[in-house]
């Protein structure tokens, strides 16, 4: 460790985003440059990841509830976390996604590329969060088959609550 380090840990930077496509653009470059400017070991691409994660909770947050939401980015030290905090009380749901639809994966894809998420309540509403760590991205085929897996998606039930699996049955 370097003595004349002065760094305090932990560093975090939070903004009101206001429910426009364009505060959720602006607000997911900013989060990005305030990691870029703080010393995390983590890749561009797993910057990119972040940036795309950060993005799809930031549009979640505004689209559903058509209200402002807060983002909060912490480097601990280990991980990288975002959190978006918004009125709604619930999580939105899994939904199916056909071969062409350009919505619905947001949550498969927080849930691929980033190493935890979660959400918890809060009395205004709810945060929904995720991390990455530097040591644990997914990377090179994995992260392949994660992204495979999320355009494939079109296969789960629809409205298929979060951490449940779907009954599976074999019809011959």
């Amino acid at each position: 460790m370097n003595t004349n380090d002065c760094t305090v840990l932990p560093m975090w930077e939070t903004w009101e985003v206001q429910p426009t496509t364009a505060a959720v653009r602006s607000t997911r470059l900013s989060l990005v440059h305030a990691a870029r400017s703080w010393p995390v070991p983590l890749s561009g691409e797993s910057l990119r990841d972040v940036e795309l994660c950060a993005a799809e909770l930031i549009t979640n947050a505004v689209e559903h509830t058509g209200k402002h939401c807060q983002v909060t980015v912490q480097w601990n030290g280990i991980r990288l976390r975002v959190e978006v905090a918004d009125a709604s009380p619930r999580l939105s749901a899994r939904n199916a996604a056909d071969d062409m639809a350009t919505s619905g994966r947001g949550l498969l894809l927080v849930g691929a590329l980033a190493h935890s998420w979660g959400w918890y309540p809060v009395e205004a509403g709810k945060v929904v969060w995720f991390e990455v760590a530097p040591d644990e991205s997914v990377m090179g085929d994995a992260r392949l088959a994660a992204l495979v897996s999320v355009a494939q998606a079109r296969t789960q039930k629809p409205g298929l609550p979060l951490g449940d699996k779907p009954n599976v049955q074999v019809v011959s």
